[in-house]
C-alpha cells in the first residue's frame, strides 16, 4: 500500500467506519487480531437512544444503550484500541487502496468496514428524545415487544405493510390502534378483515401530529379534529440505510438502500465490508455484533499475515 507524505494522511490495516455495536465488536476482533485498526464514528448510533435493552444476551436485568456503548469502547482500549470522533465525508478508491476523507484529513486503506446503520423516517414528535428515553415512543417492535405488555398501543406504518406491524403488536397487547398516514389509498377488504379478526381498531382519520403530555403520555391527533391518548407509539414508518458511501463505489443495494453482503460480510465492492442495520436484514444487537464476528475473521484471513517475532 503507497504512503503519502503529507501529513494530514493516516494509513491502516482496516477503517471501520461506525462506532455502534457492530463497527466496535469489528474493531475488538480486529485488534485481537494484532491489525492496525481505524474506528471513525461522527456519535449518531441508534444504540445511545436506547434507554434499557432487555434482549442483547447476557444482561439479563437490561442494559442502556449508552452503557452498552461505553462497555464496547472500553474492551476496546483493552487492546489499544480507540475511536476517533470524526465523520467520514467522501469515500474513493484508487487502485486498490481506500481514500476515506474527513475534515481533517484522509486516511488510506486497503479494506473498509462500514458500520453506519439507518436514519428512522417519523412523524415529528415534541421532545422526540425524551419520549424515546421514556419508552413513550418506541421504534423496534422485536427488540421490546415484550416490555409494552397490555399497554395502550398505538402504530402508524407505511401504506406498503400498514397492518403488519400492528398485528405483530397485538401478540403483545389487547389494546392497540392502527392510525391512517395514506388517506389516498384506503385498506383493502382484506387488511381490514384482518384488523377486525385481530381485534385491532382503526381510525381512518388522517394523523396529523403527535404531541406529550406532563405525563409522558403521546398523544396522537387526527385531521377530524380528535385527539388520541396512549401509553406507547410506535411511529413505523420507515428507515433510510446510511449506504451512502458504498453507493458511491457503486455497491449493490436493496430495500430501504440497505446494502447485499454475502455470508462473509463482503459487498460487491472488492475490500469494502458492512455490517449491522446498514446490512440487508434484521435490526437487532445481537445481529450486527454477529455480522461483526464474521466479518473481522474473514478480513484477517484476507489480509497479509502478520508473523509474531520472539522478545
Amino acid at each position: 500500500m503507497k504512503r503519502c507524505p503529507v501529513s494530514d494522511v493516516r494509513v491502516c490495516e482496516v477503517l471501520v467506519i461506525g462506532g455502534g455495536p457492530g463497527g466496535l465488536t469489528a474493531a475488538v476482533y480486529l485488534r485481537r487480531f494484532r491489525r492496525d485498526v481505524i474506528v471513525a464514528d461522527k456519535g449518531n448510533s441508534r444504540l445511545s437512544l436506547i434507554p434499557v435493552s432487555h434482549n442483547y444476551p447476557g444482561f439479563p436485568g437490561g442494559v442502556p444503550g449508552r452503557e452498552l456503548l461505553g462497555r464496547l469502547r472500553e474492551q476496546l482500549e483493552c487492546y489499544g484500541g480507540a475511536v476517533d470522533d470524526i465523520e467520514i465525508t467522501a469515500l474513493k478508491k484508487v487502485d486498490d487502496v481506500f481514500v476515506a476523507s474527513h475534515e481533517g484529513g484522509e486516511i488510506h486503506t486497503p479494506v473498509v468496514v462500514l458500520a453506519t446503520g439507518v436514519a428512522d423516517a417519523g412523524l415529528p414528535v415534541e421532545g422526540w428524545p425524551d419520549a424515546v428515553a421514556a419508552g413513550a415512543v418506541r421504534l423496534c417492535p422485536v427488540c421490546d415487544g415484550y416490555d409494552i405488555l397490555d399497554k395502550r398501543v398505538a402504530v402508524a406504518s407505511q401504506p406498503h405493510n400498514r397492518t403488519g406491524h400492528a398485528l405483530f403488536m397485538r401478540t403483545f397487547s389487547c389494546d392497540v390502534t392502527l392510525f391512517e398516514r395514506d388517506p389516498e389509498t384506503p385498506l383493502s377488504a382484506e387488511e381490514a378483515e384482518k384488523l377486525r379478526v385481530a381485534g385491532v381498531r382503526y381510525v381512518d382519520a388522517p394523523l396529523k401530529g403527535v404531541t406529550l403530555t406532563e405525563a409522558m403520555e403521546p398523544v396522537l391527533h387526527t385531521e377530524d379534529g380528535a385527539d388520541h391518548r396512549f401509553d406507547v407509539f410506535y411511529p413505523m414508518l420507515g428507515e433510510k440505510a446510511r449506504s451512502g458511501l458504498a453507493q458511491a463505489l457503486g455497491a449493490r443495494c436493496g430495500e430501504c438502500e440497505k446494502l447485499i453482503v454475502d455470508d462473509h460480510g463482503r459487498t460487491t465492492v472488492p475490500g469494502l465490508y458492512a455490517v449491522g442495520d446498514v446490512v440487508l436484514g434484521l435490526n437487532q444487537i445481537s445481529v450486527a455484533t454477529g455480522q461483526a464476528a464474521i466479518a473481522a475473521t474473514a478480513i484477517h484471513n484476507a489480509l497479509p499475515w502478520r508473523f509474531r517475532h520472539r522478545h
